[in-house]
């Protein structure tokens, strides 16, 4: 029965994400503007788009309706927003286009940071449409009925008082109520079916918020004949990729006799995780090799810090290593196409 309720929440909450508010006030309290003519309205209006935005919702009546909202990256018209529930962390597209509010894709365990903007799926779910008027009807990925029952709607949050439009999605046996502010976006879903009723309310809204993350940063200690890790506490903000603040701590050992990974001119061209192959790739310039001055033992030790940090961060053991485009090949190590370097964490320890 739990995980049922689990998997009604993580659906409730595919939609439950509002990019920002860009007429809000500066508070945390975001300001209700009621419309006088909702059908000169247009989707973008209870959806649009804003960096560094923070949002905390309340959950009543399951423990996974409590969530909390990022936006990763924002890109024309589409945005990409980290949703964080008490089960696991979503990375959610969005896109509006042609009048429509469309949910492009939604990925589980999302604990990294990547930039899935260019995601395709022709069989998307359309959340909200135009014209933004009572009577509005469309159907669902899933054949269901969804439409704009109600356009002045008077609902209570934790954030305020609010006059929204209402959105009902019809179930076989149950109905979920989606409501929208002009210039806030989605401020309360409610589901019911039966006895049973399920809200996600939302409570608060902050701005020019990063999200921080955790991340373990591995470095030779020659020495020793050990590899070193730091977890260091890394805030990222809307459309900042990671690959930058990889660079910088590999770049920089947190010891004076640890080894670098990164010498001052190396660059990750390109980093990302293959999902289907779960496998982590990484291409750097030729700086990497170049600047390493190493012996085979040294070397081995760099590349295994490289290998555990990319690793540790997607919760992989498998990273393709490609220098400019092609397969790593030093003095001492080369791989082919087919070949990856494997996550090891024996003979490791860590620095407070």
């Amino acid at each position: 029965m739990k995980r049922i309720e689990k998997i009604i929440c993580i659906a409730i909450s595919s939609v439950l994400i509002l990019s920002s508010f860009a007429s809000c006030s500066k508070s945390n309290k975001p300001t209700d503007t009621t419309p006088k003519d909702n059908t000169k309205l247009t989707v973008k209006d209870y959806f649009p788009f804003k960096e560094n935005v923070f949002m905390k919702y309340q959950g009543i009546g399951n423990e996974y309706a409590e969530h909390e909202t990022y936006v990763d990256y924002i890109e024309g018209d589409r945005i990409q927003i980290r949703d964080v529930n008490p089960g696991t962390t979503l990375s959610k597209v969005y896109e509006i286009k042609n009048g429509e509010l469309r949910l492009i894709s939604s990925r589980e365990e999302y604990y990294y940071k990547e930039n899935l903007l260019s995601s395709t799926n022709s069989n998307y779910d359309i959340l909200l449409k135009e014209p933004i008027e009572k009577g509005t009807t469309w159907t669902t990925k899933d054949g269901l009925k969804r439409y704009i029952s109600n356009t002045e709607a008077k609902i209570t949050t934790p954030s305020g008082e609010y006059t929204a439009i209402e959105v009902t999605t019809e179930g076989n046996d149950y109905k979920i109520f989606d409501y929208y502010v002009k210039n806030v976006g989605l401020v309360k879903t409610v589901y019911k079916s039966g006895d049973v009723s399920i809200e996600s309310n939302l409570e608060k809204i902050t701005y020019n918020v990063p999200y921080v993350q955790t991340i373990k940063f591995y470095y030779p200690d020659f020495n020793n004949e050990k590899l070193a890790f730091k977890a260091e506490k890394v805030s990222l903000y809307t459309n900042e990729n990671v690959n930058t603040t990889i660079e910088k701590f590999l770049k920089n050992p947190p010891k004076e006799d640890l080894n670098k990974v990164f010498g001052p001119n190396t660059k990750i061209n390109k980093l990302y995780f293959n999902n289907s192959q779960n496998k982590v790739y990484v291409d750097v310039n030729s700086k990497f090799i170049e600047e390493m001055n190493a012996g085979s033992s040294l070397e081995s030790m760099i590349l295994q810090s490289l290998v555990n940090t990319l690793g540790d961060y997607y919760n992989v053991d498998k990273v393709y290593i490609s220098v400019d485009g092609k397969p790593y090949e030093s003095g001492h190590i080369a791989i082919t196409e087919n070949e990856v370097f494997y996550v090891d964490y024996k003979n490791i320890y860590e620095i407070k």
